[in-house]
């Protein structure tokens, strides 16, 4: 079995694919050992029976031997259901297990010379020549952004054990029986300790919890992986004629953990301030290591290079401060770098020291970063000076890791609803009385002609607020949204500007949205227009969620561009302006083609007006784990945007499993480095102008806007069903996901959105993808692509199956949801939980969906879905083998715990926590949460 999310699919290779599932038979036979050993074999034979009834049911359309299953199901004692069903869900977590081993292995046979860099260093350096290879680079950042959303069903305590489990796949190649048996014991004393490991949380995490969560990710990349890629990179780069920039770093880290707002009570200013003292302490943990790394390695004696006065003039201003004693120094005296570089590894601990403490820069330590890698590079210099390779080595790769790494480790952006500033505002603006309207009651141009004036004006707004503790000047909810702000102020005070750069604005409707964000900034001091001394310390992003803003987005931005104040933002901020594009909500609101359509139109929008007003635009794409929220292979997420969007900036959101699949093995986390920034060296170098006329590009636009009208109508008349909220509820388990303890925010917005428009993403796609209805991931293309045909577009539309990156990616990824998506099983949740009056949703999502695997079949020219990638064909059905049980053991208690419910006699503990761990066993087989 190949990894059903990997970005680059296994290739069907016989060399990886027999060894893969000889692994996880493997695997699966020492789980079977451990079951017999602690609960004898009925255990074992009641799994198998399950398992076997199941593939049958799964096989019957007329659901008569679902129907007999479910019966023998519900019946089953708590303690055997839990039994049954933790075997089913540890199977899929051994399995993944195997299957990110073999990735690594199909990674480490593959040829270097066509590895993601290598390969597009070479397209580039041929089409550009050396220049435009070094052009390119010094525009690069490509930013990962790790988000605190709620899609990682899996607790650290288990990843730990599963990366045990695959480090020690990624390394049979042992022979001999007692080797063989060594390696069994360990594996059988791994899986052992995981079946003792309670999979479902106690509690629910806090945004602390979440951020050491992501702290444990970002330290094992920057110690394990980045060093390597940034080496690699060098090395590339410099056969090719070109370099690393020195000055920047064409791949960082971000985080919104701790400053995402939008809909978490729990993300206060303390807490951003909290998390941000943690990311200090990591960051600085991890430059201590690497400099330590460097002095255990850069033993240069001086009695063999001669002493360097630089580093000799360094020492006699420095060492004082170094703790070390003169035992250390008579130890030493002759390796001049290890005195130095320990006396910057003191300062640094300094600095972690201050953080820690809250302290203000004293002039010990460093006050930031550039300081710190200045005096690296007088290292570096002087070991150039004495012809060490070690300079444009060892330190050369230090120094590129330090400066992504930096004293904040990664850079926050912080998040909050649109709403949330208007209600600030209004008070604020109520309580000086002078708005012959009410704020609140203003238009949205009413509001943005006040705000406009304000942000020009020089007067305090807030007045007294942000010198005293009066709390009547505004509510408590609203004092907190302002005082977010001045939590902004402070870190960077401590930080410096860089820890927090972009401040986002959730349902961005029109420019006043943003505009209002902009005026709040300016009251809590971190943004300054009118003195002598102008300065923005943080820029602004508007986020696009829905399929109206998203129409709009040009609009919006020219509004934005226009306002004088505002320009001077941008300016201030390099002429460089951000806008964030939201997949999962335009999907939920208009079906997953409308959204991607409309995502790809937005971004051609916003490249114009920013052109016009000759301003520098980055993208930043919210993508999800799942395709019904923007997920995907990244690489042809990056490559498939319009011509020209591209100018070496980028960000995109890393989210829950998405996490644990991309960044728990450093091999694999490096692929993902090694892909993300090859897919945006090359749409910067090389996709600068259209790859079709514009005639073409043109004819093709009509095509797709048919497509996306007649996908939105099929997609419109599911979702504006008055019905469909009663029949999401009773077909899928949503109910459960608060009770997983998988996250610290709430599934619904405490806004004015109600039902399902309130209803985050997350708990949408999370409920139709644990049902095996997958609706947001493929619902309404079958009648676009049936539309376009009628109108008599086949050959054209198999011509974009052959040319159009936009359109291949979108077909891919839903095909890959198609094939997921099981209306069997899909069935067996609707006749056995829904009532009979709302079966007719299940058949409009069925003929639906039929009509989309006949539509998708007559594109990719298949007999079956996926007859193109053979290893994920055969992956998807050995995994509903063990995908079936889950489900339909899932169906008996969801059925079970209702009429408890309904009845009021209760639910056993053991029954629920059951439940709860078919959620998590569904999640790791369909590599998917939400």
């Amino acid at each position: 079995m190949s990894n059903v999310n990997a970005e680059e699919p296994i290739q069907d290779d016989p060399r990886i694919d027999a060894p893969l599932r000889a692994a996880v038979r493997r695997l699966a036979t020492l789980l079977g050992n451990v079951l017999e050993e602690h609960y004898g074999s009925d255990v074992l034979e009641l799994v198998d029976d399950i398992r076997r009834r199941a593939k049958d049911a799964a096989d019957d359309p007329s659901d008569a031997i679902g129907s007999e299953l479910l019966a023998t199901l519900s019946t089953l004692p708590p303690e055997q259901a839990t039994l049954a069903t933790r075997a089913f869900a540890q199977y899929f977590l051994l399995a993944n297990a195997a299957e990110q081993s073999y990735r690594i292995r199909s990674i480490n046979e593959a040829d270097d010379a066509d590895a993601w860099i290598p390969d597009s260093v070479r397209q580039i350096a041929d089409a550009l020549g050396a220049e435009g290879l070094q052009e390119t680079m010094d525009s690069l950042e490509t930013r990962l952004v790790f988000t605190a959303h709620p899609t990682e069903a899996s607790r650290r305590a288990i990843l730990r054990k599963l990366r045990a489990i695959s480090e020690i796949l990624d390394v049979d190649t042992v022979s001999g029986t007692l080797a063989r048996k060594r390696q069994n014991a360990r594996l059988t004393e791994i899986i052992e300790s995981l079946w003792q490991t309670d999979e479902i949380r106690s509690e629910q995490p806090t945004p602390i919890d979440e951020a050491r969560n992501a702290l444990y990710y970002l330290r094992q990349i920057y110690l394990d992986t980045m060093p390597n890629f940034m080496r690699d990179l060098e090395s590339e780069l410099k056969a090719a004629g070109a370099h690393v920039p020195e000055t920047s770093s064409p791949l960082i880290f971000g985080t919104w953990i701790g400053g995402d707002r939008d809909g978490n009570p729990y993300v206060t200013p303390e807490v951003t301030a909290t998390v941000l003292r943690l990311q200090a302490d990591t960051a600085l943990s991890i430059i201590s290591e690497l400099i330590t790394q460097l002095i255990e390695s850069t033993s240069v004696s001086a009695v063999l290079t001669g002493i360097d006065p630089e580093l000799v003039t360094y020492l006699d201003q420095h060492y004082h401060d170094y703790p070390g004693d003169e035992e250390i120094r008579h130890m030493f005296a002759d390796e001049p770098y290890r005195l130095v570089l320990g006396a910057i590894r003191h300062k640094v601990g300094i600095t972690r020291e201050r953080f820690l403490e809250g302290t203000p820069y004293d002039g010990r330590g460093y006050k930031n970063a550039e300081e710190l890698l200045a005096e690296l590079g007088m290292v570096r210099d002087a070991l150039r000076r004495h012809h060490s390779r070690s300079a444009d080595g060892a330190v050369a790769t230090t120094m590129h890791v330090v400066r992504a790494v930096g004293f904040t480790l990664a850079t926050m952006d912080v998040r909050e609803h649109s709403e949330k500033h208007h209600d600030v505002l209004a008070q604020l603006y109520d309580r000086l009385g002078e708005l012959e309207t009410p704020y609140a009651q203003l238009s949205a141009d009413g509001k943005r002609e006040v705000l406009s004036r304000e942000l020009a004006s020089a007067r305090p707004l807030a007045g007294a607020i942000l010198d005293d503790d009066d709390e009547s000047i505004l509510e408590p909810l609203e004092r907190i949204t302002f005082n977010t702000f001045r939590a902004i102020r402070e870190a960077q005070r401590t930080y410096g500007t860089g820890v927090i750069t972009t401040y986002i604005i959730s349902m961005t409707h029109g420019a006043h949205d943003v505009l209002a964000a902009a005026v709040l900034a300016k009251e809590a001091g971190i943004l300054d227009l009118s003195s002598s001394n102008k300065r923005a310390d943080v820029g602004f992003a508007p986020l696009l969620e829905t399929t109206v803003e998203l129409k709009a987005a040009g609009e919006i931005l020219d509004q934005l561009l226009s306002d004088p104040s505002y320009r001077e933002i941008v300016r201030l901020r390099g002429d460089r302006q951000e806008v964030m594009l939201g997949y999962s909500d335009s999907n939920k609101e208009a079906g997953v083609f409308t959204s991607q359509w409309s995502i790809q139109k937005a971004q051609r929008a916003l490249r114009d007006v920013a052109a016009k007003h000759h301003v520098k635009l980055r993208l930043f794409h919210g993508r999800g784990g799942s395709v019904g929220r923007g997920g995907g292979p990244t690489f042809d997420a990056i490559m498939s945007q319009p011509a020209g969007v591209l100018e070496g900036e980028i960000k995109f959101t890393e989210q829950g499993e998405v996490i644990s699949d991309k960044y728990l093995l450093p091999e694999l986390a490096r692929e993902n480095l090694d892909l993300s920034l090859a897919a945006v060296m090359q749409a910067t170098a090389l996709h600068r102008t259209r790859r079709h006329s514009d005639e073409q590009v043109k004819y093709w636009d009509s095509i797709m806007d048919l497509i996306s009208d007649a996908s939105y109508q099929a997609y419109h008349e599911l979702a504006s069903n008055p019905d469909l909220p009663e029949y999401f509820v009773a077909s899928t388990p949503v109910e459960l996901l608060g009770d997983l303890n998988i996250g610290s925010r709430p599934s619904k917005r405490t806004t004015s959105e109600k039902g399902l428009d309130g209803l985050r993403a997350i708990p949408w796609v999370f409920g139709w993808t644990q049902s095996r209805q997958i609706v947001p991931g493929w619902f309404g293309f079958g009648s676009g692509i049936r539309a376009a045909r009628e109108a008599g577009y086949g050959n054209e539309l198999r011509e974009m199956v052959r040319t159009s990156h936009f359109f291949q990616s979108v077909l891919s990824n839903i095909e890959m949801t198609l094939a997921k998506t099981d209306i069997e099983i899909a069935a067996h949740y609707v006749h056995s939980l829904v009532p009979e009056r709302l079966w007719p949703i299940f058949e409009l999502i069925k003929r639906e969906h039929e009509l989309t695997i006949e539509q998708v079949a007559w594109l990719t020219g298949a007999d079956t879905l996926l007859d193109n990638q053979p290893t994920l064909q055969r992956t998807l059905a050995v995994r509903d083998r063990y995908l079936a049980p889950l489900n339909y053991m899932q169906v008996a208690l969801m059925r079970k715990v209702r009429e408890a419910e309904i009845a009021g006699t209760g639910v056993d503990r053991e029954t629920r926590r059951a439940l709860l761990i078919t959620v998590n066993g569904i999640a790791a087989g369909m590599k998917n949460t939400g």
